[in-house]
């Protein structure tokens, strides 16, 4: 399928885009169904039958989008004339599947967009929307666009049967269904992925047919071959993965229960609202077309759902009172998610309610129960969004969409929520609040806490079925001092935005006395201000004139707001924008966690004590708060060579769109580096800790935090970067390579002038230093290709790494007759012939 990619995605994240097309491309007016003779007994010997030899008197019938009928063995459709060459999207969903696989019941295996279309000799089409390429059916170019964006059929099927008034065909789905036809079966990659062969025609049935006003549902259990390899398989680079399921190894097959849901567009799509990269909404896009055009109109979108008003609340809504929509949002609640949760994924839901009301609608969105006891609800019913709770230890959860891809609107969500989230909230309270939070301290939560974490998480997924991104830039507007001010952030958060990945407030220290509303993640500035955005009206009369109103509206926003700024999650450049991290300097609320950490991990034992645990708790948690550390690490590195992107309309005045990170704050993070990470900090080196859930044959998890920075912070794309800024901007105004390289060698390499012995992890990550300029001057592969893979080479980056060994090793050299420990005079005597044969590979 061709598909403009737009990122959009992520994720843990994210909302899948399907397709797009506008209602104007083709099959305007009448011009495919007209073109078609109507069907009838007399046009072919094989063609339609009278309508009561096919729908006998044994049909049970079903009224609906389409009325199905079951006549013994065989389920027919009935599909009006109205509906042909109408949109609809089909969704195939899992509803029962084999266990290994690492999929649910529930998740989402594949979206198309169909129509219907009379063929030639009583044939009824059905084609698979696939074009990106729009026109208006009054334009000239309208017929070129048609032309170049043919649809592929995906299935023809006989006209059985002319409806009694005439206004409708019937055809025979059995054999489609019961087929494996990729728009309502596994696709390719599926069935590569589980090792899955062909589909198993006795052990493959159609297990029920249900049909409500806009979708038909389809329920079909499948089985499949599938052979269990014999051997060893291979791996590694340009080798699919798959696996094989335990069901196949039992019995040499896979059976799977799936779920289509055929669900009708709107006639009259949702007008459009264009997308705006200052405001993190998922978006759809195509080419648009015009006889007027002197350039191709890329048309992006945002997803988002259609709120209209009650019609008798119309004129109230125009004066900006609030009013209820005409229909909310609802999502229900999983029956198999544990009772006791279901009350905080709830409130999660709720917790958006505020949000809406900016946009002008009260009551616009509920988290509701499942009613069980209801027979006309089904969980894979596309009129219903669920938060499905999966058996899974997978310890996440994500919020997709299925949305109109003519507008962007959104026609229903699957939450997909792992019952292993618990894990991860857990941990992540533990090592971020422990030190003060005294309900933290223990390996298993109290419910009311473990609800209040759910309850946080649940609203961030909801949050992206609601069309939000994630904004990882959200947290950089709140300065770090704030963080430690009870009252402030009580009031504000810690954070603008629920929807960035800003867990718990780790910078506030034992005394701060912040509470729960200062520590927890909640809707912020930033969410009221995007759903604004996305769902309040402008009464613009079309698509442009909305986008000139609402660009006005993000403008003038952000000059009063700082806070509502967006930080894209797909720019890895900018330190503004960075997951896990609080504050507005990366250092200062680094050092603050640090100080926590070092509370933390001396009470580990304690802490994660439990009857007859055999220090698994305890590894855990130690490799909880390694990870942490790690991630502070991560957030500082990521100044040096960093870019700001901030974008901007023509009418906004100030900074440029791109800038480098101003100098002192690259040279402070290096500063912090060599301080905090690269001088060992033995406080992680708790031998009480180390002896009991570590055997000495394997790397330490620190040493390993202290390579993987520092080849970060040495990495050829960093490097690159900063000499192409430095080119750009000038040395005076960047931090160059040269300095930074000199301040990291200052750092790792200081016992040359204090004579100190060098311990054990200093001499790994002094090693690891040479070897990372080592492979800047000698990148091996020389060839054309290679040489603009390795986007260094031609730069300064290899001149400077090439002058620092030179000074390194007469440093070294120098040093090491003054070296009176043993093992400090061996590793110089090895780093400086390492250092020769990198400069003289040669020699």
């Amino acid at each position: 399928m061709k598909k403009k990619h737009l990122l959009l995605l992520p994720i843990v994240a994210i909302s899948l885009a399907a397709t797009a097309k506008n209602k104007k491309h083709k099959h305007k007016g009448g011009d495919a169904t007209s073109a078609a003779p109507k069907a009838d007994s007399s046009s072919s010997k094989k063609g339609p039958k009278p309508y009561n030899k096919v729908i006998t008197d044994k049909a049970v019938s079903k009224p609906g989008l389409f009325t199905v009928h079951k006549v013994d063995d065989k389920w027919y459709f009935e599909i009006p004339d109205s509906l042909l060459m109408r949109e609809m999207i089909v969704t195939t969903r899992y509803s029962k599947v084999a266990g290994g696989g690492g999929v649910y019941a529930g998740e989402m295996e594949g979206r198309k967009t169909v129509l219907w279309e009379k063929g030639p000799n009583n044939k009824l089409f059905l084609r698979v929307v696939t074009v990106i390429s729009v026109a208006d059916s009054t334009n000239e170019i309208y017929k070129a666009v048609s032309n170049s964006n043919l649809d592929p059929i995906a299935e023809a099927f006989d006209i059985k049967a002319i409806g009694k008034d005439s206004a409708s065909v019937v055809i025979d789905v059995t054999d489609f269904f019961k087929g494996d036809n990729q728009p309502v079966s596994l696709n390719a990659m599926t069935k590569r992925r589980y090792n899955l062969a062909s589909q198993i025609a006795d052990r493959t049935y159609i297990s029920g047919i249900n049909t409500y006003p806009i979708n038909t549902e389809v329920k079909v259990v499948r089985t499949f071959n599938s052979t269990p390899p014999t051997g060893p398989q291979p791996s590694g680079p340009g080798q699919f993965p798959s696996i094989t399921l335990p069901a196949a190894y039992a019995t040499g097959a896979v059976t799977v229960e799936m779920n289509n849901s055929f669900i009708l567009l709107p006639k009259i799509p949702m007008q459009k609202r264009l997308f705006d990269p200052r405001v993190g909404f998922f978006a759809d896009a195509f080419e648009k077309y015009d006889d007027r055009q002197q350039k191709v109109d890329d048309q992006i979108f945002a997803v988002r759902w259609r709120l209209e008003p009650k019609d008798e609340d119309v004129e109230k809504w125009k004066r900006g009172e609030l009013v209820e929509p005409k229909k909310p949002i609802i999502y229900y609640i999983d029956p198999a998610t544990p009772k006791k949760w279901r009350r905080y994924l709830i409130q999660g839901i709720n917790d958006w309610q505020v949000a809406f009301e900016r946009a002008g609608f009260k009551n616009a969105i509920w988290g509701r129960e499942w009613d069980a006891k209801d027979s006309t609800m089904n969980l894979e019913d596309a009129r219903f969004s669920v938060v499905r709770y999966l058996p899974s230890d997978i310890p996440n959860a994500y919020g997709p969409n299925v949305h109109d891809p003519r507008s962007g609107e959104i026609i229903e969500s699957h939450i997909g929520w792992y019952h292993n989230v618990m894990k991860l909230v857990h941990d992540w309270y533990f090592v971020q609040a422990a030190a003060v939070d005294t309900r933290a301290r223990k390996m298993e939560f109290d419910d009311e806490l473990m609800g209040q974490l759910i309850r946080f998480v649940s609203s961030h997924e909801v949050g992206h079925t609601l069309g939000l991104r994630h904004n990882m830039g959200s947290s950089s507007r709140t300065p770090v001092e704030k963080l430690r001010d009870k009252a402030w952030v009580e009031a504000h958060g810690h954070t603008a935005s629920i929807m960035d990945y800003a867990r718990f407030n780790y910078v506030a220290q034992p005394g701060d006395a912040i509470s729960d509303a200062g520590m927890f993640p909640r809707i912020g500035d930033y969410d009221k201000w995007a759903i604004q955005w996305g769902y309040k009206a402008t009464f613009a009369k079309d698509d442009k004139e909305d986008q000139k109103i609402v660009n006005k509206w993000v403008t003038d926003s952000l000059k009063a707001n700082p806070r509502l700024w967006f930080g894209t999650e797909t720019n890895p450049f900018d330190p503004r924008s960075q997951t896990e991290d609080l504050g507005d300097n990366s250092m200062k609320a680094s050092e603050y966690g640090i100080a926590n950490l070092r509370r933390i991990v001396p009470k580990l034992p304690e802490w994660t004590r439990e009857e007859a645990d055999k220090y698994e708790n305890l590894a855990t948690m130690y490799g909880a708060a390694i990870g942490q550390y790690g991630r502070y690490m991560g957030h500082v590195v990521k100044n040096v060579g960093g870019v700001y992107e901030t974008p901007k309309s023509v009418e906004q005045e100030g900074e440029d769109v791109y800038e480098p990170t101003p100098k002192e704050i690259q040279k402070d993070a290096v500063a912090f580096l060599n301080k905090q990470l690269f001088a060992t900090p033995e406080w992680l080196l708790e031998p009480s800790i180390l002896n009991k859930i570590s055997n000495p044959v394997a790397a330490e998890q620190l040493g390993t935090v202290q390579v993987n920075i520092l080849n970060s912070l040495l990495s050829t794309g960093r490097l690159n970067r900063m000499a192409v800024t430095t080119n750009r901007y000038g040395a005076k105004n960047v931090y160059t390579i040269d300095a930074m390289m000199e301040d990291v060698k200052n750092g790792i390499w200081s016992e040359l002038s204090t004579r100190k012995p060098i311990d054990g992890y200093r001499r790994n990550l002094q090693k690891a230093y040479v070897e990372a300029l080592s492979r800047i001057i000698n990148p091996g592969d020389l060839s054309p290709n290679a040489v603009i893979m390795n986007n260094t080479w031609n730069t300064d980056a290899v001149s400077v790494a090439r002058a620092q060994l030179v000074m390194l090793k007469k440093q070294v050299d120098g040093a090491v007759a003054g070296t009176s420990d043993k093992m400090s005079k061996y590793h110089l005597q090895d780093v400086s012939d390492r250092i020769k044969k990198a400069l003289d590979p040669k020699s």
